[in-house]
Formats: C-alpha cells, structure tokens, sequence
C-alpha cells in the first residue's frame, strides 16, 4: 500500500468514525462497526490509531478558525458570529469533530474536558480578547464572553444534541446575529 492510499484509507476511517459517534455515541460504536462502515480491516483500526480510544481523540480532533469571525468592528460582532456558526452547522460536509465532541462529553469525562479545553482555547479566550480590544474592560469583557460562549454552546447542544428544529438557517442566523449582539454589546 503506498502512502498516498494510507492516508485515503485513514482518511476514510475517520469519516465513519465521526459520523457513527457522532450518530450513536462513543459507547455503541466498536471498531468492528467504524471497519464494516469503511470497508476496513478492524486491524487497520488498531495500526492507524492503536483502537477505539485513539481512534476517538483522532476524529474528534476540532479547528475552528474563529479569527475571521472577530475581524472587524464589535457592532457586527453577532452577524460575523452568526453566519460562521450557521455555515459550520449547515454547510460543513460530514459530521463535525465539535459535534462528536458535544454529543460524547455525556458519556465520557475526557471528552468533557476536551471540549471545555477547546472552548476555552477556541472560543471563549478569543472573545475576551476582542471584547478588551474594543474598549471593554477585562471584567466586562470577560463576562460578555463568558455570556456569548454559553450562548452558543447551550443553542448547539439544543440543535445539535438534542436535535431540536430551530428554525430554517437563515431565521436561525438572524435570532444568533441578534442575541449576540446583544450579548456583545451588554
């Protein structure tokens, strides 16, 4: 096998694993069903990721680039927000590593450390800094942060985990661009 078919088969493999978690949850998933889903070996499973545990922190692995989120004025702050939130829950082909990440923080405390660590890192520091970078101080800048991220978090877990219909995307964008904006400017 060369190496451009390893990275194709590897590549496969986490496609499946994330859509299966993603579906079922870390618990009801085996190597055995990520390996039949992709047309694998399960013993590939285990030479790629050394197995389930691996093969999980691989397809859970986030990037969210929220830099171009936070370019720009803090009066559009909610629209800029909005319209990457909804592209990424709409528009992002496959199943999303952060939405493994949701649905898997339930069942598996390492899964809820990561996500918070990725919260952390990914978004809610972020924010802060572009809060104090556009006049507020770090108190009030922290605060509406911490508001914008459990904002948003807890609007994805309702969609996303819970699977609760919300709302076409563009009425979606339009109520988040609103209520973080609102968030944003206290």
């Amino acid at each position: 096998m060369t190496f451009r078919d390893a990275m194709a088969t590897r590549q496969r493999i986490l496609e499946h694993a994330r859509r299966l978690f993603a579906g079922q949850g870390f618990g009801a998933v085996t190597v055995k069903d990520v390996a039949d889903a992709a047309g694998v070996s399960p013993n590939l499973i285990t030479r790629y990721f050394g197995g389930k545990d691996g093969l999980f922190v691989a397809a859970t692995r986030v990037e969210i680039p929220v830099s171009t989120a936070l370019d720009g004025d803090r009066s559009a702050l909610g629209a800029r927000l909005a319209a990457s939130i909804v592209q990424r829950w709409f528009g992002a082909p496959g199943e999303d590593p952060l939405l493994v990440l949701q649905r898997a923080s339930g069942e598996r405390p390492e899964a809820a450390e990561a996500l918070a660590a990725f919260l952390d890192t990914n978004s809610l520091e972020p924010l802060h800094r572009f809060l104090c970078g556009s006049g507020l101080d770090d108190a009030e800048a922290r605060s509406r942060a911490a508001a914008i991220d459990a904002f948003v978090l807890g609007v994805s877990t309702r969609r996303r985990v819970l699977r609760s219909e919300l709302g076409d995307p563009a009425d979606l964008q339009a109520w988040l661009s609103t209520t973080i904006q609102r968030l944003a400017d206290g």
